[in-house]
């Protein structure tokens, strides 16, 4: 199971929101990089890096954010926020983005990201299904749509996308465990799924029960920054995961 520690961006700076909520964020670094040193500092070796005004306006903002991380360390980034034409998905590959998840545009134009598949394959493009009561949100979580999750992914997985980002709004952020019951309903009768967690993991025990039910990766954001899990737990449990 891949470790994938989360950088969200507003304004240039290193924040999180909660249940994305973007009047409720709280800044922990001003300089992004910095904090993707120590995650590579400490054997991290993916990132899942997210333009958070992008995601709200629609385009992408924080692209000079993506290109100095991916300058100045080797973390496969998988970069999001605010992908709408084949342009922006040019410009985040060009800027350094290993990967680039499809997340708003997925829900509003399948079209295009059906040919984006085409064109880039599999492993360049991550789908975004962030589920709020069931149902896919759009623009920064600011929309819910009619479309529900389970259903969605599978129209994706018909296409060929096998890597899925599956984030429980209610629970991101508020550090009170990942939402375990979803995801094992996701995996079932579909092997092709590579599924990745994110939203609430507040413990190392939640990364193990995480792996235990078949999570390809998890995505690790405020129980970082706030110390719940600190980066040598996440280092030991890392070399514990290749071990087995």
């Amino acid at each position: 199971m891949d470790l994938i520690p989360a950088i969200d961006i507003i304004d240039g700076a290193c924040v999180r929101l909660s249940q994305g909520n973007y009047s409720a964020k709280k800044q922990y670094a001003s300089d992004p990089l910095e904090v993707a040193k120590r995650f590579e500092e400490h054997g991290i070796r993916r990132l899942h890096l997210v333009d958070l005004d992008g995601a709200k306006g629609g385009r992408i903002v924080n692209i000079r954010t993506l290109e100095r991380i991916a300058a100045n360390t080797s973390l496969v980034i998988d970069f999001g926020g605010g992908i709408k034409r084949s342009e922006d998905l040019k410009d985040a590959f060009a800027a350094g983005a290993s990967m680039v998840t499809c997340g708003s545009v997925a829900a509003n134009d399948p079209a295009l990201v059906t040919g984006w598949l085409s064109l880039y394959g599999p492993d360049k493009l991550i789908l975004g299904s962030d589920a709020k009561g069931g149902r896919i949100a759009t623009h920064g979580w600011l929309e819910t749509t009619t479309l529900e999750v389970g259903p969605f992914i599978d129209s994706y997985l018909a296409k060929g996308f096998s890597r899925v980002i599956c984030t429980d709004i209610a629970l991101d952020g508020m550090m009170g465990g990942p939402s375990f019951a979803l995801y094992e309903t996701l995996l079932a009768n579909r092997p092709s799924l590579r599924l990745i967690a994110s939203g609430g993991i507040a413990s190392i025990g939640d990364l193990r029960q995480l792996r235990s039910s078949g999570l390809d990766g998890a995505i690790i954001g405020k129980a970082l920054y706030e110390g719940a899990i600190t980066l040598d737990e996440l280092t030991a449990f890392r070399e514990e995961t290749d071990a087995s």
